[in-house]
């Protein structure tokens, strides 16, 4: 199903899904909503001692205070285009910052709220859409503001700053729409 896509100006649909999924469509501004029950997740923080890639890049760089600073390159996975996620995918330079704080720079997603975010989808560049055929997984983060704090939309670049997780999104198929997610503190 994922495979045959269609394109709504320029936005593919399933980005559209995970959007309004994170979001969570009709809601208001800072009410906490969770996924619909078509959407599967599931932390593998913490899932069982399956073995994990050897080839760990470098580490992302610390301040001296603060929230790791870590690119999308530092959260890539080495896997061929069409290879299903599989836990022992992910290097151990990955797994390391599940539970870190960490800041990372993106794009949100656009959805059909613009202020008040509390879920939002932070992709790796605003000219590509991250699901579909040939999408990268590593290539967008699912954010689930804090209690109490949102965001608003921008066109331009944000830092989002927060806590990275492991956590499965699966379409109504089973297929992967998205392997990360952040519990969001802040967004500049």
């Amino acid at each position: 199903m994922l495979e045959n896509i269609t394109m709504i100006r320029g936005v593919c649909l399933c980005c559209v899904v995970v959007a309004v999924a994170a979001m969570g469509c009709g809601e208001s501004p800072g009410r906490s909503t969770a996924l619909p029950e078509t959407l599967v997740t599931h932390d593998v923080s913490t899932a069982g001692s399956s073995p994990v890639a050897d080839e760990t890049p470098d580490p992302p760089r610390r301040s001296s205070r603060g929230p790791r600073e870590v690119t999308f390159d530092d959260i890539k996975l080495d896997m061929e285009k069409g290879t299903p996620f599989t836990r022992d995918l992910l290097p151990k330079g990955v797994t390391t910052l599940a539970g870190e704080r960490i800041r990372i720079r993106g794009y949100i997603l656009p959805s059909f709220q613009q202020r008040g975010l509390t879920q939002f989808v932070l992709v790796r560049d605003n000219q590509e859409c991250c699901f579909g055929p040939g999408a990268a997984l590593h290539d967008c983060i699912v954010v689930r503001m804090q209690q109490g704090r949102t965001a608003s939309f921008s066109i331009r670049p944000v830092a989002v700053a927060g806590t990275f997780r492991i956590d499965e999104l699966r379409g109504p198929d089973g297929m992967h729409l998205a392997i990360y997610a952040m519990d969001g503190e802040e967004v500049k």
